[in-house]
């Protein structure tokens, strides 16, 4: 389930907020809890970012799709003159 703050992130905002989970797990000198918690909060921004990018995914997907039936329109178009 999402949260509204979830909800509110920019794809950049919860990429550049992952780095810096990452980071600090990476850099140690963390508790078991505050690892856990990193870890948590690092999992809910993977999530973020992947529903933005399988958001863009579907959209480009989409122009692509409008964009080569609008060729195969105008071929056909051009077949009948």
């Amino acid at each position: 389930m999402t949260s509204k703050v979830e909800e509110a992130l920019g794809y950049e905002q919860a990429r550049d907020e992952l780095i810096e989970v990452v980071r600090r797990l990476e850099a140690g000198g963390t508790t078991l809890e505050e690892s856990l918690a990193l870890w948590e909060r690092g999992e809910e921004l993977a999530k973020v970012c992947r529903r933005w990018l399988d958001g863009a995914r579907a959209r480009l997907d989409a122009a692509l799709a409008e964009e080569a039936e609008a060729e195969a329109a105008q071929e056909s178009d051009g077949d009948e003159s």
